[in-house]
């Protein structure tokens, strides 16, 4: 049924399929996404602001092959390694080769996190890991390799400057 379906086609009913769940769904043009796996697997962690009523809560996200978890900063802080995820990206590669897409849907802690906040998670994904702009990609690589000079300040300049908060 896929097959004879074009990349549009199935981005539309994935959409619309997703558009009903208490989740989040997108279609990731398959370059974008080559771009974010090889640069998440020299940077596989990252630092994700959220913004709240009274400023900002920071997420980790940590990719582990195509899935990328996200963990509130201060959840890490308190439980470590039992800390677990509010957020999980699944990226769907199936049609990658064929098609020219990656199809993405959400695992979610409905109690921790809603569908606006998820969607404005996963948003800052590409923002950070399929940019042309070497600044903006070179707070992530500071953040895994430099964890010293890293700034968290910066993220949120960064978003500011991208517009992606409107």
């Amino acid at each position: 049924m896929v097959k004879e379906k074009t990349a549009e086609e199935i981005g539309q009913i994935w959409t619309q399929y997703f558009a009903t769940k208490d989740t989040i769904s997108a279609v990731i043009p398959a370059m974008k996404f080559e771009l974010m796996q090889k640069r998440a697997q020299s940077c596989p962690t990252f630092l994700y602001a959220l913004p709240r009523a009274e400023g900002y809560e920071f997420f980790v996200g940590q990719w582990s092959s195509k899935h990328l978890h996200f963990t509130s900063l201060i959840n890490i802080q308190t439980l470590a390694e039992n800390a677990p995820s509010q957020l999980i990206l699944y990226h769907y590669c199936e049609l990658q080769e064929d098609k020219g897409i990656v199809l993405l849907t959400a695992e979610m802690d409905s109690t921790f996190l809603g569908v606006h906040e998820a969607q404005c998670l996963a948003s800052q994904v590409p923002l950070f890991y399929a940019t042309d702009r070497l600044e903006t990609f070179g707070l992530v690589e500071t953040f895994n390799h430099k964890p010293d000079k890293f700034k968290h300040m910066s993220v949120i300049a960064e978003l500011e400057h991208s517009g992606l908060w409107g």
